[in-house]
This record gives structure tokens, C-alpha cells and sequence, in this order.
């Protein structure tokens, strides 16, 4: 679960369970906490901001209807952070593991080659792409992976793709 769509929710699970032991918001679920999607994954982005003071921190708690303290707004911090983290680190292992197996089944000792990235997270998250990058430099040190963003959606991507596809399967039947 690494996908933007669901880093939101997987926080309020989180901040569900931490507070049902006691640890967050004087242990007082809110109703609000347990209404699904209420999380959404930009407050991650914003949490995460480096500019982002703790007291902004906890208005966003605040706006969101979560009685919180200065404690609550670092542990939160917190919370988004390993949640984030540990995303880029999936969808960089991910990466790592498909750029080095290219790189064996070419026979290479190194492999330089581009990766076409899409994807708010990747665009918005102040640091997603800085964990995935690190996570594919520790996993895959023989492959220099040189990531280029993408603007233009997924739905160009399939349609190259398929484009691509077609291209080859006629040139194979032509044959």
C-alpha cells in the first residue's frame, strides 16, 4: 500500500489504534477520526513540510475536528512521516528489484536508464522521491536509475504503450 489514495487512511488507522491505547487525544476517538477517508493524504504533504510549524500542525488536527495537544501534533508528525516513508521505500524496492533484473538479464556489471515517474505523491510530497531514490541507490548500486517526471497521466502512458504493442505484433506477423 504504497499509493497515494490510501496513505490518508492508513494514518487514521493508525491514530485510531495509537488513540484507543491511550497514546493520542487523551484517548477520546472523535467521531470525526472515525469517519473513513476523512484523512486525506495531502495532510500528509502538509504535516511533512519542513516550513510547517507545530502549531500549524495542530490546526490541521483542529479543522479536522481532533481536540489535539502539542504532544498529540509531534506524534502525528511522526505518524505521517513513517507512513510516507515507508511507501517511497516499497515503490523503491520495487524499482530496484525490476532495474537490477534488467541489468542481469542484459548482462551488464552497471545500468544506466530512465524511469518515467507519474503521480501527485511523487509531484507534491516533500519527500517521497527523496526515499524512493535513496531506497533504489541502497538496493540497486549497480544501476544509476535517473527518474523523469511525467505530466502527462497514466492514460497517455497505456496508450503508448498499447500503440507500441500493436507496432510490434504487426511487424512480427508481416515477417
Amino acid at each position: 500500500m504504497c499509493s497515494g489514495m490510501y496513505l490518508g487512511e492508513i494514518v487514521r488507522n493508525i491514530l485510531i489504534d495509537m488513540t484507543k491505547r491511550g497514546f493520542l487525544f487523551r484517548g477520546q476517538i472523535s467521531e470525526t477520526l472515525k469517519t473513513r477517508g476523512i484523512f486525506e493524504t495531502k495532510f500528509l504533504s502538509h504535516i511533512e513540510s519542513d516550513r510547517l510549524a507545530l502549531l500549524q500542525v495542530r490546526s490541521i488536527l483542529q479543522h479536522l475536528g481532533l481536540d489535539s495537544t502539542c504532544e498529540d501534533s509531534i506524534i502525528v508528525k511522526e505518524v505521517c512521516g513513517a507512513v510516507s516513508r515507508r511507501a517511497a521505500q516499497l515503490c523503491g524496492a520495487g524499482m530496484a528489484a525490476v532495474v537490477d533484473k534488467i541489468r542481469e538479464n542484459r548482462g551488464l556489471d552497471h545500468l544506466n536508464i530512465t524511469v518515467g515517474v507519474d503521480g501527485t505523491l511523487y509531484k507534491l510530497h516533500p519527500h517521497f522521491s527523496k526515499f524512493m531514490h535513496q531506497t533504489v541507490k541502497e538496493l540497486a548500486p549497480q544501476c544509476n536509475v535517473n527518474f523523469l517526471l511525467s505530466e502527462d497521466g497514466s492514460g497517455k502512458g497505456a496508450a503508448l504503450i498499447t500503440a507500441v504493442g500493436c507496432r510490434l505484433r504487426q511487424e512480427l506477423s508481416n515477417k
